[in-house]
């Protein structure tokens, strides 16, 4: 039994200090086991998210996609930049999640995404289409059903404020798009 002023510990004190000890460790493992699935799923979302790749052959997918824009009559979307490049992220989001430029986007061109990143600067891609990096990233190059360019477009120009404008990036799209530079769009 324990008296006043006596040092000993009480059974509840023990029991109490045993049950703390388990509810921290259990509160740990909890925290670890979250931390630990929060890494894995934006690890995995980020590398799902990956609209470039670095690995890509560019050349061989470009002709696939101008073999496909001839099959459906359409034009070819490069859009030029990389992972690494948070405005080409930007625009991607812009135009896909908005559903009017999204369905110019799906009518009229087929899209890929040129890979540029210290990993694969794909410079001979590049050169063929006069050094387009020199506008900056993301950079816009429309090819014909051909592969040939028709027009290499700063997406500078089509900023407003910290994001895009909509009415900017809808002209560009329609400006460029196969009806536009068709001669029967334009006979009386």
């Amino acid at each position: 039994m324990l008296g006043e002023g006596s040092d000993d510990v009480s059974w509840l004190d023990v029991w109490f200090s045993i049950n703390l000890r388990q509810l921290i460790k259990k509160v740990m493992k909890t925290i670890f086991l979250i931390a630990a699935l929060v890494v894995m799923v934006a690890t995995a979302s980020a590398q799902h998210n990956k609209l470039y790749d670095s690995a890509a052959n560019a050349e061989k997918d470009i002709a696939e996609a101008v073999e496909k824009a001839a099959s459906e009559k359409k034009h070819v979307l490069l859009m030029a930049g990389g992972n690494w490049c948070s405005w080409c992220l930007r625009f991607n989001k812009f135009v896909t999640e908005d559903k009017q430029l999204d369905s110019i986007l799906q009518a009229d061109y087929v899209l890929y995404h040129l890979n540029f990143s210290k990993e694969n600067k794909n410079e001979a891609t590049f050169a063929r289409y006069d050094y387009a990096q020199r506008f900056g990233f993301p950079v816009f190059i429309v090819l014909n059903e051909r592969g040939g360019r028709l027009h290499t477009q700063n997406s500078g120009l089509l900023e407003e404020g910290k994001g895009y404008s909509k009415d900017k990036v809808k002209e560009f799209l329609l400006q460029w798009n196969r009806k536009a530079v068709d001669p029967a769009s334009y006979k009386q």
